[in-house]
């Protein structure tokens, strides 16, 4: 009997409540306080809403929003007709400015609890277009027996399936417009249960697609394809096993291509090649960080995690040597062919596993460098912390993609090499999404840096 009364009360829905949302996640969810703390997807902080309890975790809620009694006056009707589905974005209802202010918030309270660590100055926010913006992308693909269709799109946001999207606000031009035209031609080939994947890549002079394709296409899928890229103006690009397995669908194409005009470069990638996700403000930001450095005509600079070369060459336009490190061998090949394109001649570059202390006799660290940038995964660059304090250089810039990690980097060499942290700041990469990138200025203090021997 106990066990039925049991069932009973499992499957009676929760009761409706009306609560104040008092904060907001690192997630975009809203925070309620009323009781065990219940997180509510949708919800902004000072709303009156209503809402009922879902799936259950140790300290908290999920929470499901059932109506906004008193909106918050930063609420924005989101854009896209999919948001709250698609896991693509969470923020869209929150205005942009109020995301930047959010994000900024995130990142102060994340360098003061894990590096205990401030800037002695906080640098504006670095922004550019709040939508069309994304140039990089992955999307699912996914024939659903219960629709009888090919579906397109990100995941969803709570639920491991791909979002049936009819197009995409956040992509940039011509993709956010063919993600419904895509549904279609997939569902028309023979391997449409076998096309898992679209990787998406859009240049300044082309736009590529990637398929992960399971079964090799038949002849009258590959005219489908051509036929959709000729009409769309894509590339396709199939890739039937490993990422060395990518070929494109046609004879071999001109390369992939985008400008950073300030410095005079046009630097050229591969479609599975990693680039920052929004073109504008990687523009931006690699002029930030050229102006942060400080670098003059003596200037020898060092670019850690320096994939196919985006900050490296722009530290040579202005430096006398600039030294790109980099684990991945074809993207430091990427990077030296980069440099030839653009005729320049004072730029290195090394293939290193920068997950590893680097030995202090390695031969790229030879060199009196007078400035660093950093550029790591998400992972940090804990492990080559101690080289680059051991350099001793005037400046160094530190970029980065996740706010945890970067807090720890900084609290190391502050905390543990006495370098002081000038300044900080976001960098809003991913608009309406709750991903925070950001920038830090280091210096050296005076008593550290190099000097030369007093005359006998």
């Amino acid at each position: 009997m106990r066990g039925s009364r049991s069932g009973a009360n499992r499957g009676a829905p929760p009761p409706e409540e009306v609560a104040t949302v008092d904060g907001i996640t690192h997630e975009g969810e809203g925070v309620v306080h009323s009781g065990k703390t219940v997180f509510v997807a949708g919800a902004l902080p000072g709303e009156r809403i209503r809402f009922q309890r879902g799936r259950p975790h140790r300290q908290h809620d999920d929470g499901v929003l059932l109506e906004v009694l008193e909106p918050s006056p930063l609420r924005e009707a989101p854009r896209c007709a999919h948001f709250g589905v698609c896991g693509g974005c969470a923020l869209q209802h929150l205005a942009p400015a109020a995301q930047l202010s959010a994000k900024q918030a995130e990142l102060e309270e994340t360098l003061t609890r894990v590096g205990q660590v401030s800037p002695a100055r906080w640098l504006a926010p670095l922004a550019g277009p709040a939508w069309g913006y994304r140039r990089r992308a992955r999307l699912g693909a996914k024939f659903v027996r219960k629709k009888g269709r090919v579906v397109v799109g990100f995941r969803e946001r709570a639920a491991p399936y791909v979002a049936e999207l009819a197009r995409c606000e956040v992509l940039s031009a011509p993709v956010g417009n063919l993600i419904a035209p895509l549904a279609l031609l997939f569902d028309g080939l023979s391997i449409r249960e076998q096309l898992p994947q679209v990787e998406v890549a859009i240049a300044d002079n082309a736009v590529a697609m990637v398929l992960r394709v399971l079964s090799a296409p038949s002849e009258a899928d590959l005219g489908s394809l051509r036929a959709f890229g000729h009409a769309h103006g894509v590339r396709f690009y199939l890739q039937p096993g490993g990422i060395h397995s990518v070929a494109p669908l046609d004879a071999a194409l001109p390369p992939l291509r985008y400008g950073l005009p300030e410095f005079d470069l046009t630097l050229e990638f591969l479609p599975t090649d990693f680039i920052q996700v929004n073109g504008a403000v990687n523009a931006a930001l690699v002029s930030r960080a050229v102006e942060l450095l400080e670098l003059d005509a003596a200037s020898q600079a060092l670019d850690l995690f320096c994939g196919l070369g985006n900050f490296t060459l722009a530290l040579a336009r202005r430096a006398a040597l600039a030294v790109g490190v980099e684990g991945e061998a074809t993207l430091i090949e990427r990077a030296r062919a980069n440099a030839t394109l653009n005729g320049i001649g004072n730029a290195r570059f090394h293939v290193v596993n920068l997950s590893a202390a680097p030995a202090p006799e390695a031969s790229w660290l030879g060199h009196d460098f007078s400035h660093v940038l950093l550029d790591p995964p998400r992972t940090g660059a804990r492990e080559v912390l101690g080289a680059v304090a051991a350099l001793a250089p005037r400046r160094v810039l530190y970029i980065s993609c996740h706010p945890g990690s970067l807090a720890r980097d900084l609290g190391v060499l502050v905390n543990e090499h006495g370098m002081v942290l000038e300044a900080a700041g976001v960098v809003d990469m991913f608009p309406h999404t709750t991903h925070v990138e950001s920038i830090a200025l280091l210096s050296v203090q005076p008593k550290r840096a190099r000097t030369k021997p007093a005359p006998a």
